[in-house]
Parts: structure tokens; sequence; C-alpha cells
């Protein structure tokens, strides 16, 4: 058996993906150092950039949003050079199109939401009162009050069956990836807030540059890839391969099903599934950097990507991301509903297909905001499972892992100062 005793002095984090980054970068930039073990190829976890024939395929339909608060603590949001899309959507139903944009930031479609035939004035009314109190009211109210289910959260409004059916559900299965709303309303609320005060986007160069932009702050040598890790304690982890790496404490930040495989003290959470297509057009069908959620379910929804950022394609076609929920690699339905959506694609080349199984942690009522993440002295754990389901939630919970791993060296220091001195 071999054992790596070099890295005593560091903190073990198993797991290179946005809440392990988030975590060494805290740690290493308090003095402390880190050895990052990552079983797969390249740093990132599910937040990768593939390139396939020139093309920049996220692993996985994904975009970042600028509200989300600890990317501003933590990321160099310039450094992203990040490429929006339109702050609205275009609704398709079966045969007509409709367009709901943010009034304030689209004046010139404000009338866009009560015009689109998406549910009546008064519906749209609620929706704007929605709104307004998860724009205005702080953070930690959202995070308070009555949880139920966000369709009853919904109903409770007073907004309409059709108005939920045909523009708040489809709109949701993208984000949440689940069509019944079952939700906790706390997180829908969370996530709409984001999604009213934020711009989305991707990065020029796709959303993997995100983690590698956290994995570059980190020193050379840091992050060890192709290391598995098979087994963790207080003091260290032992890899597939045998191989012991001791150090000051362990922290688990791989994703929950592989988390809970190596801590039997946290419960894994049901995941949700999500399949992305990528399809290369010989020009762009829309030419609008805007999201299309389809409304009849075939679909959850569709983007020509290029029209927001051009790098994405190495040959100047257009690039189209397509979603559909759960594990259906089936390309053939997915063409046929495109087909309806943007017209004629028998010129589209079909790139590659991304089965995501665990994309996103269910997060129904009762849903705790924080779980722990210190299981015990010397032992922590985190990712998106222990806060909310999302970028955000994946670096705070690094945060939280980081300062929980802080307080506990300096606990241990200060026994130890004090030991010395009663000597």
């Amino acid at each position: 058996m071999n054992t790596d005793r070099g890295t005593r002095e560091a903190v073990i984090i198993a797991g290179a993906g946005m809440a392990g980054l988030a975590c060494a970068v805290r740690l290493h930039e308090a003095g402390v150092p880190v050895r990052v073990l990552e079983a797969s190829d390249d740093v990132g976890g599910r937040v990768r950039t593939d390139v396939i024939g020139g093309f920049r395929l996220d692993r996985g339909y994904q975009v970042f949003n600028t509200a989300y608060p600890e990317a501003r603590r933590l990321l160099d949001l310039g450094a992203l050079d990040l490429r929006p899309l339109a702050s609205g959507l275009l609704v398709q139903g079966r045969t007509a199109r409709a367009r709901v944009m943010l009034p304030w930031r689209h004046p010139r479609h404000a009338l866009s939401g009560p015009l689109s035939g998406a549910g009546t004035l008064a519906d749209h009314a609620v929706l704007a009162a929605l709104t307004a109190r998860d724009l205005l009211l702080p953070g930690s109210w959202l995070r308070g009050g009555r949880e139920r289910r966000t369709d009853d959260e919904l109903r409770s409004w007073g907004m309409s069956e059709k108005m939920i059916d045909c523009l708040i559900r489809p709109f949701l299965a993208g984000v949440l990836l689940e069509r019944d709303l079952e939700t906790s309303s706390r997180m829908f609320h969370l996530f709409w807030r984001s999604f009213a005060r934020g711009t989305i986007g991707v990065p020029a160069l796709g959303m993997g540059r995100i983690p590698r932009l956290l994995a570059d702050r980190l020193p050379p040598g840091a992050v060890t890839l192709g290391a598995r890790v098979s087994e963790v304690t207080a003091g260290g982890a032992r890899l597939a391969d045998g191989t012991v790496i001791e150090g000051r404490a362990t922290v688990v930040a791989a994703d929950p099903v592989s988390a809970g495989e190596l801590l039997s003290e946290i419960e894994v959470p049901p995941m949700r599934a999500v399949t992305t297509f990528y399809h290369a057009a010989p020009r762009s069908p829309v030419r609008e950097p805007i999201q299309i959620i389809d409304a009849t379910g075939a679909v959850t929804d569709t983007l020509v990507l290029t029209d927001a950022a051009p790098e994405y394609s190495g040959d100047g076609r257009a690039l189209v991301s397509t979603s559909v929920l759960g594990l259906d690699t089936d390309e053939r339905p997915v063409r046929r509903r495109l087909g309806e959506i943007y017209g004629d694609t028998s010129g589209w080349e079909h790139l590659a297909t991304y089965p995501i199984p665990a994309a996103l942690p269910a997060m129904p009522p009762p849903y705790p905001l924080r779980r722990p993440v210190r299981l015990r002295a010397g032992l922590y754990v985190c990712g998106d499972h222990r806060d909310t389901g999302s970028l955000q939630g994946a670096m705070v919970s690094g945060r939280r892992a980081a300062q929980a791993v802080l307080a506990d060296l300096r606990a241990a220091l200060r026994r130890t100062t004090r030991s010395s001195a009663h000597r």
C-alpha cells in the first residue's frame, strides 16, 4: 500500500466540481494548503464544456445568472466574458408562438405578457405582484414563511390553471427539471427573484470557463485528476488504486450519489435527470438570443446558443441546444418537434447527445435551505445538495465547508497553544 504523507498539512478535498473548487479557493486564500482529488479528466463536475467538431458543447443545457450573490463574491465576472440572453421567453404552443419579456428590460415589449394569450389580465397582475414582492423583499424573508408545493403557492396567489399550464409550468420545467411543480415554494421564490434581478447568459468560451477560473487560482499541483476516492476519513482519503493520502481534514465535494457512497451519514436526495441534444444548423432559425420553452411538453426548451455566443461555433454554423426531461436519448422525436418549432431541419447535423442522470437534486417541501456541512471534526461535505440545487448553492456550500474547516483548525490550534502554555 502506497501512503502519501506529503500532504499531511493539507486539507483533502474529494471532488473538483463547483463546490469543491469554491471550498479549495477559500481555504487556499486563507493560507491553508489544499489537495483536490478529482476522478475525471478535468475540473468542473457537471459544469463542463467539450469541444466536438469545432463546437463548444456544455454538458447539458446550463446558463449563468449574474444575480447569484455568491458568484459576485467569488468570481471575476468580467473574466467570464458573459454573453447575455434576452430577458424573456418565446412560448411555443402546438402551432402558435407567444413572446413574454421582462418589461423593465425590454420596454418595447412591455405588453407582451398580457397580449401573449397565456392567462388573463388578472393572471398577469398576479404575476407582476408576485415578482415585485420577490424583487423587493430581503432574501431572508423569502427563505422563511409558509412552505408548500410551488403549484399550491401559485394558486394561493390567485393564479389560474391556464396561466400555470401555459407559462409557469413549461418555464420551470427547464429550471427545476420537473413538470409537477412539486418543488418547495421557498425555492421557487428564490429562483424567481434571481431571474428577475439578474442577467442570464453563457461565458463566451462555454460554461466550463467558470470552474477553470477557480482552478487557476490554486497553486500548481493542488488538483490531481484521475484520482478516484474510494474511502474517506477525518485524516485523509484512500484512492481506488489503494493509495492513501493523509491530510489535516477531509471534505467530500462529490456529486450527491458519490458522496452518499463515501459518507453513510448523509441522505442522498432523489435526483432529476435531463437529456440535452446539440444540432448544427446552416444558419440561425431565430437570429435572436432567446430561450424557447415548449408548452406542449415534447421538449422542455431550445435555444440557438450561437445567437448569444458566436464563439460556441468553430465554422460559422448555428449551434442549437435542446433539452428533454429524463434520460431519453432518441433524437428522432426531438428532431420532429424542432421542425415544428423552427421549420425545416433536414439540413441540420446532430452533433451529440448528453444524458445527465443526476443533473439536479429534487427539492420538494419540506426542504431545508441549509444542511450541515460539518459531519464531525475533520470530516465535512459540500455540494448543491447541502444548500440549494444551483450553481449558487454549490458555491455557497463550498464556502460554508471552508468556514467550518477553518473554525475547527483554529480551535485545535488554540487548544494546542493552551496545552503548551500549561506545561
